[in-house]
């Protein structure tokens, strides 16, 4: 406790007196101003973006601060009004001006990827909508594509982990994210996601394929709230990142987990919770490294 209350104070000795007089020390010997350094000495990716974040969020002039809330179409104005405040000359640093540009584009892109998959979550699965159905069935046919549904409700959704006789009340929590999440993982990983089911039939260590997929949605979509994803998505994508990235990042999860828990042993499913937590941690500890990428198509090639 008295560790964290000094490093608390440090901090705020730092920030409020020490920073600033840094700053200026260092823009004195070196002719840059703090952006300039970062852009110069950090490689793409998260270590440059995450700096960028981290100055623009302390600064004290509103041009900067604000910096981090721009859109992707005020991108390009915010980063010449930056230029202008700092009075960096723009034909003498292109490249600073292409550098500080992507780290923007990817800072909002990150807020906009989180509204996206929210709205998307809010969305309650119907089953009177045609195209909810749909997705709903289309799961069913890419992991039990030698079995014919006899109904729509029917116990048979129980095989690929449903509570119940009718999946849509095992989407309440994650609404339509859920089973957008568990499509895509069957869509584009079709043989991972099989054998993956098969696991979850084991008579001793399985468990609800369904629910636990819906469950690590609600993983991916904490860690994507709480910005823990963004040392992941700054890495990863280039630019401005989409839906598409984080479903790729959940199927790194559905893989991960199911490794984890056969290597775990667990005595029983009554046990899930526990597993799911240490789980979690583990994936945390995972994105502090700045120069993480967890996707299923980087595990393939490690």
């Amino acid at each position: 406790m008295a560790t964290m209350m000094l490093a608390s104070l440090w901090a705020c000795v730092y920030s409020r007196f020490l920073r600033g007089w840094l700053k200026w020390a260092l823009r004195l010997l070196t002719g840059r101003c703090e952006l300039q350094r970062i852009c110069g000495r950090a490689r793409a990716g998260a270590r440059r973006t995450s700096g960028i974040e981290h100055s623009l969020e302390l600064s004290k002039n509103k041009v900067l601060r604000n910096a981090v809330y721009v859109g992707e179409d005020e991108v390009e104005k915010c980063v010449t009004d930056i230029m202008k405040e700092k009075k960096i000359i723009e034909q003498k640093n292109k490249e600073f001006k292409t550098n500080l540009q992507v780290c923007l584009l990817q800072i909002s892109g990150y807020k906009q990827l989180y509204l996206d998959v929210e709205n998307l979550r809010k969305v309650p699965y119907d089953s009177d909508n045609e195209e909810h159905e749909e997705k709903l069935i289309k799961l069913w046919n890419l992991l039990m594509p030698h079995e014919n549904l006899k109904a729509r409700i029917t116990k048979q959704w129980c095989n690929i982990g449903f509570q119940g006789d009718d999946p849509k009340t095992d989407f309440r929590g994650m609404g339509l994210l859920g089973l957008v999440n568990l499509v895509y993982f069957s869509k584009h990983y079709t043989s991972e996601a099989r054998q993956i089911l098969s696991h979850s039939n084991h008579p001793k260590l399985g468990y609800s394929y369904a629910i636990v997929g819906i469950n690590l949605t609600e993983m991916a979509y904490s860690l994507l709230k709480s910005g823990a994803l963004k040392s992941h998505f700054y890495n990863a994508v280039p630019g401005l990142p989409n839906t598409e990235h984080f479903h790729q990042f959940y199927c790194y999860l559905v893989y991960e987990f199911d490794k984890f828990w056969f290597e775990e042993e667990p005595e029983s499913i009554m046990h899930f919770n526990h597993y799911r937590e240490k789980f979690h941690e583990r994936v945390k500890a995972l994105l502090l490294d700045y120069d993480i990428v967890l996707t299923l198509q980087n595990r393939r090639e490690q």
